[in-house]
């Protein structure tokens, strides 16, 4: 049965300052996409504020359609070159909604007002009516190029507005434009952190976005513009900061207008390539139909049998936010680059949006499963990174940079992770150094300077804890654990000893008069905490919050706080919160450090507040809508947990092969195994069955894997990965 049909791109596309708190909404856009594609083509409602994805859907005028674009994330966003817009007749010279760019000379700008009612949002597909203009806009995409068709009304004046200077975020530094003829158009833009983007510029993100575009009829002039005025009629090359230019169609149109464009990162001739081979012939409903059917291949390897349409719409929606990103930058000639323009051709897929402390609790704990090729993907362009320039792994990653949002070391997590697995067709003796470095803040690696993400060096290392930060603290600890792992995987014995001999101090952070892990002062005394409310030392999140933190040693921070005491502490932290709610004090799903902590449950040995738990969250984090998701969608975490928990799992501890077990939203979950990575030693499928409809018998009576009963309620990755069926026998009672 086809699946695509059940993605809503409208979930979650709620931004900031306009939703019903002020935290903001899930931030993912509406736009044309298909799986890990260069190209994500989208409206855009807003330029400025905290709308990463230039879209909110409470927004009511749309201002243009640009061809990339990152989903579910905050920090102001980046990225959102080209935007196109087709008006009819006479306009400002700009958009109007630009919040970046003074509006000097107009009053309205070129933004049309829409309806949602006139929109369409479909996998690999998009299409709205301008009201102001009548025109019908539609988007498709293949990976490196997008196609959009305009269809006017009978007018004798249509024209299509190129806004160059624009990006989320900020503005484009600096455009260079070629007018090749009468159909095509050719182009480079130039962003730097000079001109903001991510994190109006603290994320360093500098990058060039080099185009090709062909208009499916000719037009009759191409002008210029900068600064809100048309320039000299007669160039054909322009050069500026603020680069736009209309193209003139003064016969009436006797059907609609297609533009197709394909970009590249690395150059000109990338993006020249690019559209000979994706679309030189291209027809713009060949392209949607081959954009939704590259949906459906994918779709293809995770099956799952439902009666609650909401459940699989929510499913698949989830599982196509997970595989958006990361993303290839590597066009169809294999070349891609970094931001310091060096030009690679390794024979590697080289992916970028890596939100490491973001995805590396779910989102590559399912990849591993459902899409290790992706996996490994990643990790060779991590290391591609971190070796380039003698660092860490990226802690967030984007076009090559280090934009270092968040904490921790979540990329060397997810490389140690991934090799555990045995997922390895990478150098792993690179990745295993340069781990190693950046555990121990070396200063020096194969003979050069080495700078390693983590701070306070000497007081970490030596200490086991960052001063007066306690989120840092338990990240990197954590990290450690991982690194532990890693160093006894590849008999590193005189390596795990010494990180072992430093994650086992995560009880030092534990405060006994506060009674909950708590920031320290350098000289080791406890910061002050008035309670376990209190955020001292936590990033996006509060001390209750943070302080279950320790999931490779769930049982030994029971035993440290008090097996009965932990119990109490665990309901109240459930019970207390407002699961729907865009932030919770208590349990807060709208943010990572929360994450899997209803499975906490079954390690503890009381598997049946896990299956209530997580039903629960299930139920209550998630709708559809645009305010369907409970906060940043954060680049497909947020939709990995829904997937992997609807199947009926989550990896509670990277590093560790347990895949803790909950109730299925399904009756039936049947994952295409990948024989390249996988043993698939019982069969090339891995199978969940229930027995009974498990949204009215939500618990769980007995678990069977392959005929042999299972007591502890997971699975090893081992076990998921061998193949076979999974029965679940299910009862209403706990």
């Amino acid at each position: 049965m086809k699946k695509a049909k059940y993605v809503d791109p409208t979930i979650g596309t709620v931004g900031a300052e306009q939703t019903e708190t002020s935290h903001g909404g899930g931030k993912t856009h509406p736009g044309a996409c298909v799986p890990g594609g260069m190209v994500q083509l989208s409206p855009d409602t807003i330029t400025g504020g905290d709308n990463g994805t230039g879209y909110n859907y409470c927004n009511n005028t749309i201002e243009g359609f640009s061809f990339n674009h990152l989903s579910g994330i905050g920090w102001y966003g980046d990225l959102g070159n080209i935007q196109i817009m087709p008006v009819t007749g006479e306009t400002d010279l700009r958009s109007g909604s630009n919040e970046e760019v003074e509006f000097k000379n107009g009053d309205k700008g070129w933004k049309s007002p829409f309806s949602h009612d006139r929109e369409i949002a479909k996998a690999g597909y998009y299409s709205v009516e301008l009201e102001r203009y009548s025109i019908l806009a539609e988007a498709t995409v293949a990976p490196h190029t997008g196609l959009l068709r305009f269809t006017y009304p009978q007018t004798d004046d249509a024209r299509v507005i190129f806004n160059f200077s624009r990006r989320i975020g900020g503005k484009a530094d600096f455009e260079e434009i070629k007018i090749i003829n009468d159909r095509r158009i050719e182009g480079t833009i130039h962003c730097s952190p000079k001109g903001g983007g991510f994190g109006h510029g603290h994320g360093n993100i500098e990058y060039d976005f080099h185009f090709v575009c062909e208009f499916s009829v000719p037009c009759e002039k191409m002008q210029f513009f900068a600064n809100e005025k048309y320039v000299n009629e007669n160039i054909t090359c322009f050069e500026h900061e603020d680069a736009g230019m209309t193209a003139f169609f003064k016969d009436k149109l006797t059907e609609p207008l297609v533009i197709k464009c394909a970009v590249s990162y690395v150059d000109i001739d990338g993006a020249r390539n690019n559209f000979n081979c994706e679309c030189e012939d291209a027809d713009f409903d060949k392209t949607a139909a081959q954009a939704l059917e590259s949906w459906e291949k994918v779709f293809e390897g995770v099956d799952v049998e439902g009666y609650d349409e909401t459940d699989l719409k929510l499913f698949y929606t989830c599982l196509y936010h997970t595989l958006l990103d990361p993303r290839t930058t590597m066009d169809c000639d294999g070349r891609y680059t970094l931001c310091d323009k060096k030009v690679f051709n390794d024979g590697n897929n080289h992916l970028t949006v890596f939100s490491g402390w973001d995805v590396y609790r779910s989102e590559f704990p399912l990849l591993g499963v459902i899409r290790p090729q992706m996996v490994n993907d990643a990790v060779n362009s991590l290391l591609r990174i971190a070796c380039e320039r003698n660092t860490s792994f990226p802690r967030w990653e984007l076009l090559g940079v280090n934009a270092g949002c968040m904490v921790g070391d979540p990329g060397l997590i997810v490389v140690a992770d991934a090799y555990l697995k045995g997922i390895r067709n990478y150098d792993v003796n690179k990745a295993y150094d340069i781990a190693r470095a950046s555990s121990d803040c070396a200063e020096a690696l194969w003979g050069e300077p080495f700078f390693s993400i983590r701070p306070y060096c000497s007081q970490y290392t030596e200490d086991a804890f960052v001063p007066e930060k306690l989120s840092d603290t338990l990240e990197y600890l954590m990290a450690d654990y991982t690194m532990y792992k890693f160093a006894v995987a590849t008999g590193n014995e005189e390596d795990a000893k010494r990180y072992k001999a430093r994650f086992t101090r995560y009880t030092e952070n534990y405060n006994p008069e506060l009674g909950f892990m708590a920031p320290r002062y350098a000289d080791g005394r406890f910061v002050y905490e008035e309670n376990e409310y209190d955020d001292d030392g936590c990033v996006e999140s509060n001390i209750f919050q943070q302080h279950w933190f320790v999931p490779y040693d769930v049982k030994g921070l029971s035993k440290l706080m008090g097996e009965e005491r932990t119990l109490e502490l665990l309901d109240r932290f459930f019970s207390k919160a407002d699961l729907g709610e865009l932030w919770n004090d208590d349990y807060n799903h709208s943010n990572e450090p929360c994450h899997n902590i209803t499975h906490y449950f079954n390690i503890l040995g009381i598997p049946h507040k896990t299956q209530y738990w997580t039903r629960r969250v299930q139920k209550e984090a998630y709708r559809t809508g645009a305010f369907g998701f409970c906060g940043n969608e954060d680049v497909g975490q947020l939709s990995a947990w829904y997937v992997l928990s609807a199947m009926g799992f989550a990896q509670v501890c990277p590093g560790n092969d347990e895949y803790y077990i909950n109730t299925p939203l399904f009756r039936k979950v049947k994952i295409k195994l990948d024989g390249k990575y996988h043993s698939c030693k019982v069969s090339d499928v891995f199978m969940v069955e229930c027995d009974k409809d498990p949204l009215k018998y939500p618990y769980i009576k007995s678990i069977h894997f392959n005929g042999e009963k299972i007591e502890d309620y997971y699975l090893t990755y081992w076990q998921i990965t061998s193949g076979g069926v999974l029965k679940i026998e299910l009862t209403d009672t706990p």
